[in-house]
């Protein structure tokens, strides 16, 4: 089995959890990301089973990384990357 690794910025973009990477870029250095608990850097490498943490004005969105893409990613694809952790 392949260990997959992709930068968080992108991971963002791919997922379609934030629309483009230049936003992502922007509020992971705002200090607004957590990954396993820990403020992230746009580079970050995660991994299956890392937990995302991105924290906006009124909620706290938690997700879990199910899979990293090797290749593009449909709309309906990109819902499959992640799992949404319920507080």
């Amino acid at each position: 089995m392949y260990n997959y690794f992709m930068r968080l910025d992108k991971f963002l973009k791919v997922s379609r959890l934030i629309k483009r990477r230049t936003v992502a870029n922007k509020v992971t250095e705002q200090g607004r990301i957590y990954v396993n608990g820990v403020i992230a850097k746009p580079a970050k490498q995660l991994k299956e089973g890392d937990l995302i943490t991105i924290v906006q004005a009124d909620c706290e969105i938690k997700v879990k990384v199910k899979s990293i893409p090797t290749g593009n990613v449909s709309i309906r694809q990109s819902t499959e990357l992640y799992e949404e952790m319920r507080n």
